[in-house]
């Protein structure tokens, strides 16, 4: 079977494809830390801000930063009250949660730059790929991890990122979030969104990345055409030492 290569816009592809994915895990945590009326949110490496409008729609006060002009710009007509940040994290603290769901690679500043926006006491989230075992998705990431050389899942352990920035680990857990897409098409547009293959296509063709993501995607399309792989992510959950 040949691939049907298909345009795909990243940041909107992101918002419409991908984030969705990630809902469980941003409903563990917040229902972990009892995210509600009264709390206030920081969403650093925010994206296209789901999850920011899902805190909003407990009834937090949300403000949120990301690298990515594209995905705050999607991110504001959202949430077109709330504070978000390019360059920084909005000074709209302080805050008492304070969020990385995608890793620390969007963040503005980095994660120590934002401790000083936190409240005494305040939930620092960290999270990304739990074990490889447990991924699905890290068979396909070894597309990237093959035109690239790099590792692909665990980059890196959330205590030891959280402890460098001189926070405390506090607690953590793991969420299922199977990845779920009506085609392989929109699975490789979906995947292509994360950042995860940025090196791989900057490294090599972009259509050989796009025709060996749909290879490597065949085991895991079922009979009617959709795509499934069951994942589990990490978070991690610190306290300023």
């Amino acid at each position: 079977m040949t691939p049907t290569l298909v345009p795909h816009h990243p940041a909107r592809d992101w918002a419409e494809i991908q984030e969705r994915m990630l809902v469980p895990l941003y409903e563990a945590v917040y229902d972990r830390l009892g995210v509600g009326a009264g709390s206030r949110v920081l969403g650093l490496g925010c994206g296209s801000g789901l999850a920011l409008l899902m805190a909003a729609g407990r009834g937090a006060r949300v403000a949120g930063a990301d690298r990515d002009h594209a995905r705050v710009a999607l991110a504001r007509e959202r949430l077109p009250e709330a504070p978000l940040g390019t360059a920084e994290a909005p000074d709209a603290g302080p805050y008492d949660v304070i969020t990385a769901f995608h890793g620390t690679a969007g963040i503005p500043g980095g994660l120590t730059a934002v401790t000083r926006t936190a409240e005494p006491g305040a939930a620092f989230v960290l999270a990304g790929w739990g074990p490889a075992e447990r991924c699905a998705t890290a068979t396909v990431l070894r597309v990237a991890a093959r035109l690239t050389g790099w590792a692909g899942t665990e980059r890196g352990g959330l205590e030891e990122t959280v402890t460098a920035a001189g926070l405390r680990p506090a607690a953590s857990g793991r969420v299922a979030c199977p990845f779920g897409y009506a085609d392989r098409d929109s699975a490789v547009r979906g995947l292509l969104s994360t950042g995860e293959f940025d090196a791989a296509v900057r490294a090599t063709d972009p259509d050989q990345v796009e025709k060996e993501l749909q290879e490597a995607l065949e085991p895991h399309v079922r009979p009617d055409g959709t795509v499934w792989m069951p994942n589990v992510f990490r978070y991690v959950i610190a306290r300023a030492a």
